[in-house]
């Protein structure tokens, strides 16, 4: 199977999880907002009705979205591996998917324990990169390394995902050992990994200018047909500043409305890029990943080689020996 045809079989779990994703969003205003009306009708107490509303929805949505929506993430990972291992998928990959999951993490808690682990060896060693460039060049090296991490930081997100399918791929290991094997599978082959930068940046740097762009466009062209809402706004902000300043955009409600207008572009990009963009990059990120770690023999001194890099991957290694 090519990278299209795996990401039209697998685009499926991103559907469910945003379905998931707006759920919890709908339970927890609609919490705040019940709380809110309740409090304030009952004992004329809204604020607090609100504070207890955002709290009990806080809670609702995050099971649904740490005990739920993951499966599906997780699936989708799974099949995608599948598909460029084998070149097939099976007929119901949701099914499919989220079998493969709960066989691989018997828990939720096994799934966040790998996942945790892998963000915590990446984001060190970012951090470390930005210390590097401090310690060398004070605050200039510190923004030089500062802006590199921020680079590591983006692709780290596909490299997570990616040892997460190596997870799924090394499936006669358990999964805090593939997990290990995942981290050092990137680092022995990060300049040939080195090349998805371009494919991440590129269509992500495409898809912002695309999504972001129309987005933007309809909601500028909306605000400036209702030139006395937009007015309302301005004076609503003004009106409930505690500190009383104000940044001086608020009072032009021209700018006002280009303001907002590149937030909801910028809100739907990461919405809509996240949904359909992000895993059509990550098919071929995942392919180069898998391919790099099949040929590659992994020796007790790789492990004691990124041991010294991250404390974090030290401690998963000695978990597993």
């Amino acid at each position: 199977m090519d990278n299209k045809a795996i990401y039209k079989k697998t685009i499926g779990f991103s559907l469910w999880r945003v379905l998931w994703d707006l759920l919890a969003t709908v339970i927890l205003i609609g919490f705040i907002v019940a709380g809110f009306y309740i409090a304030d009708g009952a004992a004329n107490s809204g604020l607090i009705g609100l504070a207890i509303g955002a709290v009990l929805g806080g809670i609702c949505a995050y099971i649904i979205v740490h005990f739920v929506a993951y499966t599906y993430k997780a699936g989708q990972i799974a099949m995608m591996t599948e598909g460029v291992v084998k070149g097939k998928l099976p007929e119901d990959t949701i099914k499919a998917g989220k079998a493969i999951v709960k066989k691989r993490f018997t828990t939720v808690a096994g799934y966040y324990a790998a996942t945790g682990v892998i963000k915590g060896i990446f984001n060190q060693i970012g951090t470390g990169i930005t210390a590097v460039g401090q310690a060398v060049g004070g605050d200039t090296g510190g923004a030089i390394g500062g802006t590199i991490s921020s680079v590591i930081n983006t692709i780290v997100a596909y490299l997570c995902d990616c040892c997460l399918g190596w997870v799924f791929y090394r499936s006669d290991i358990t999964a805090p050992k593939a997990t290990c094997e995942g981290a050092i599978i990137f680092f022995k082959h990060g300049k040939t990994l080195a090349k998805n930068l371009g494919r991440v940046f590129g269509i992500s740097l495409a898809s912002f200018a695309i999504i972001g762009g129309v987005f933007f466009g309809i909601t500028y062209l909306i605000l400036q047909a209702f030139p006395d809402a937009m007015t309302a706004l301005s004076n609503e902000i003004v009106e409930i500043s505690t500190s009383g300043e104000v940044p001086e955009f608020v009072y032009n409600t021209t700018t006002l409305a280009l303001v907002c207008s590149a937030i909801v572009g910028i809100v739907m990009w990461s919405i809509l890029h996240s949904t359909f963009v992000r895993p059509f990059i990550l098919v071929g990120v995942l392919r180069n990943f898998i391919e790099s770690g099949k040929s590659e023999t992994i020796k007790e001194s790789d492990y004691a080689e990124l041991d010294k890099k991250s404390a974090k991957f030290a401690k998963a290694h000695a978990d597993v020996v």
